[in-house]
């Protein structure tokens, strides 16, 4: 690698500093190259409570990103971030942990949009610790919408000029969502002509750079049966419909409203074949992910799709109720890894 990938180590009080250091553990050809942006003494404990009686993987401290390059095999390169005025508990929820997930990040992100690493892959914060930490990222509900706005001003755009989008994948479904942390409430508003078009033109453009070729892109309907002709609500007929026609217009691969009950059913790729579709566009959040989810959470990643860098992250959160106790599953993590190495490789715009 030409540039180096950074982990960001996710809440101090979560999974995120454990399943790191398994991933570098277990995965050292993919996590060659790496480096943790986080907290040494975090770090440390992790490497302790996951060594399972076995070596304990040293932490190497790193002064930028280009020294991850060169670190020597079978350790952890650590380029520490902010501080913590005491160790953070595990599993417990602290406005500390909040602030240096976010630090964590800020520096990533701008690291990516310097140009000074090939890609991000975030490990779980916890929201409600976000918000305890008050400004700046009291102000973001997640690593989507806080990376927008950094990547936003970065190149001196407003919001509405950078629209992002979540893609929750695995190796059987990839869904993208219209609206991602937003109330129910919020999210049937959300659904409108012009963010439906939106998402279509994200997905089929991302998707395009991935698959290197234009992606087959499954509509799902918000309504049961797809609003059943108007009878159960008019969104797909007024809404939904129209913008499938005018991305078909535009030469977008679409098709759909589908019932949102049968449609991830028929994108599925099983036992070694490709499913009907490349994609699933879900109306709201968790109509997307609870069927990814379903399939496997260890094996899901998050990408952050409309970005002008490559950001990708497991596909479960803090996980507090295991945190410290070494059981945590890093499964998850390395498909990020694996993602973001792929996604760097396939397209360097991307």
């Amino acid at each position: 690698m030409k540039k180096p990938i950074a982990i960001t180590l996710g809440d101090a009080a979560g999974i995120g500093a454990e399943i790191i250091a398994k991933a570098f553990r277990d995965a050292p050809e993919l996590t060659n190259g790496c480096f943790v942006v986080g907290d040494l003494a975090t770090l440390r404990r992790a490497a302790q409570t996951t060594c399972a009686g076995g070596l304990v993987l040293p932490v190497a401290l790193i002064e930028s990103a280009a020294e991850a390059l060169e670190a020597p095999p079978r350790c952890l390169p650590l380029l520490q971030v902010g501080s913590l005025s005491q160790p953070v508990a595990p599993g417990r929820l602290s406005a500390e942990a909040g602030r240096l997930a976010g630090d964590c990040v800020v520096w990533a992100a701008q690291a990516a949009l310097r140009g000074e690493i090939a890609a991000l892959v975030t490990a779980p914060l916890n929201k409600e610790a976000m918000a305890l930490s008050g400004a700046p990222h009291a102000d973001f509900p997640g690593h989507t919408e806080m990376l927008q706005s950094l990547a936003a001003a970065h190149v001196g755009k407003s919001l509405s000029q950078m629209p992002v989008r979540m893609m929750l994948a695995n190796d059987e479904l990839r869904v993208v969502l219209v609206s991602i942390h937003v109330s129910l409430r919020d999210a049937l508003d959300a659904v409108s002509f012009d963010q439906v078009l939106q998402t279509l033109r994200i997905t089929h453009e991302s998707l395009s750079a991935i698959l290197g070729r234009a992606p087959k892109i499954a509509v799902a309907g918000l309504n049961p049966h797809a609003g059943e002709g108007g009878l159960f609500g008019r969104e797909e007929i007024d809404i939904i419909a129209p913008a499938i026609a005018t991305a078909r217009a535009q030469g977008l691969q679409v098709s759909g409203p589908f019932a949102p009950d049968t449609v991830f059913m028929r994108a599925r790729a099983k036992a070694g074949q490709p499913g009907e579709f490349d994609v699933v566009l879900a109306m709201y959040h968790d109509q997307g992910l609870i069927p990814v989810k379903y399939l496997g959470v260890e094996t899901g990643v998050n990408v952050t799709l409309g970005l002008p860098l490559v950001r990708t992250s497991p596909d479960h959160g803090t996980a507090f109720d295991i945190a410290g106790t070494g059981q945590a599953d890093a499964a998850s993590l390395i498909a990020a890894i694996r993602m973001a190495r792929q996604l760097c490789a396939r397209s360097p715009t991307f």
